[in-house]
């Protein structure tokens, strides 16, 4: 079914739209979070832990989700996953107590798993080797713009009432899993998922993660974990903070995120391809993990409204640019086992979304400031992690 990408223009709105939907859920209930701390009395920690739990969960299921991929296809694990989607955000729009918005976040958290590494394994399945850094540029801009424009969203939509995001959501997520029903179509026979799943042996939690520590996967997994960490971390805390030090409404916040993610999109969708091209992919990661450091350290002493615009989109912008050079390399190295690299990847992403927003929660009660010191640690921690990933080494795993 390999086909050059203008050529399925169709299959890949719809696959890129999915993913949108997928983690639009997560950014969706930031803006809100004022809100929702004082009708429910909560602390700055549970609202952490709250955002936590969809990771958790998704770092649960992703393993086996993974492999499921490669075992009943891609097409099964999207429609399964949208179905989960939109019922998790129904139920959360409708919760009135806590335990049941922790329900829905972990039903939220399940649906992701099963559709990144189904959506990012049917591309790689479709697309030549050649358009697979472009291809992933788009999975990149999809996940980045529906994370970071969740929140502007969900600002915009709660004018007309603080659940409605949630219902909004649900509409389209059970949407997209009927269209994906009839547009869709399985990349691989069934006699080749049968392949791929008797070569990457049954699914087991522990042996993937040992698995992952192959040295031609480890350190850009460890890169996933930091870059999920410190944007989770600066993006849960960040309309609490506008709320907190500057009195934003939840529409200002709306309208700062989502200046920042069209921002990012066009970077990723018209320049990503060439900067990959002029700096590598381990440069290009290095920068955007020293932009973001320093910029997390700037929110803190910020004060204007322009300047906290400014702020934000370019941190936003570099971790955007992180993501695809990321998935490119993961891509490149995973051969047949697409899936199980996919899973492995969101697996390190829940890993570094659950802790981010734990930290950030905690500190925050101590200190509004610190979250934000907190992810320039983290981040500079990264750069130090990439000077030990060798250009042979990149070199060799991109070649096997």
């Amino acid at each position: 079914m390999k086909k050059p990408i203008k050529e399925q223009k169709t299959v890949f709105i719809i696959l890129l739209s999915n993913l949108f939907l997928a983690f639009l859920g997560i950014g969706l209930i930031i803006p809100v979070m004022p809100s929702f701390m004082n009708i429910m009395h909560l602390t700055g920690s549970t609202m952490g832990y709250l955002v936590a739990v969809f990771a958790v969960a998704q770092l649960i299921t992703s393993p086996f989700a993974g492999r499921w991929v490669d075992r009943y296809g891609r097409k099964k694990m999207i429609i399964i996953g949208l179905f989960i989607f939109g019922l998790s955000e129904l139920i959360f729009g409708a919760g009135t107590n806590v335990f049941v918005l922790y329900l829905a976040r972990v039903l939220g958290g399940m649906s992701a798993a099963f559709i990144m590494p189904a959506v990012t394994a049917y591309v790689a399945d479709i697309t030549f080797e050649k358009e697979r850094a472009k291809a992933m540029g788009y999975i990149s801009a999809a996940i980045s713009t529906g994370f970071i424009i969740g929140p502007g969203i969900g600002g915009f939509i709660a004018e007309y009432g603080i659940r409605m995001p949630f219902f909004f959501a649900a509409g389209l997520g059970f949407l997209a899993c009927i269209s994906s029903i009839f547009i869709l179509k399985e990349p691989l026979t069934k006699e080749e998922l049968a392949a791929i799943y008797a070569e990457s042996g049954q699914t087991n939690f522990v042996g993937d993660l040992k698995r992952s520590l192959h040295p031609n996967y480890f350190i850009a997994f460890i890169i996933v974990l930091v870059l999920a960490f410190g944007l989770s971390a600066y993006e849960t805390i960040f309309s609490l903070f506008a709320d907190h030090k500057f009195g934003f409404t939840p529409k200002d916040i709306a309208t700062i995120i989502t200046v920042s993610s069209i921002v990012g999109v066009v970077v990723q969708v018209f320049i990503f391809g060439k900067m990959v091209e002029v700096l590598g992919e381990k440069k290009l990661i290095q920068l955007c993990l020293i932009v973001g450091a320093v910029l997390a350290v700037a929110s803190a002493v910020i004060t204007s409204y322009l300047t906290v615009l400014l702020v934000t989109c370019f941190i936003f912008l570099a971790f955007d640019l992180l993501r695809p050079a990321l998935t490119t390399f993961l891509s490149k190295t995973a051969g047949k086992e697409q899936g199980f690299v996919a899973g492995m990847n969101s697996t390190y992403t829940s890993l570094g979304t659950i802790f981010g927003p734990m930290m950030a929660g905690v500190l925050f009660d101590v200190n509004i400031h610190y979250p934000y010191f907190f992810s320039a640690i983290v981040m500079v921690l990264g750069v130090g992690i990439t000077v030990i990933w060798k250009e042979k080494q990149l070199k060799e795993s991109l070649a096997n």
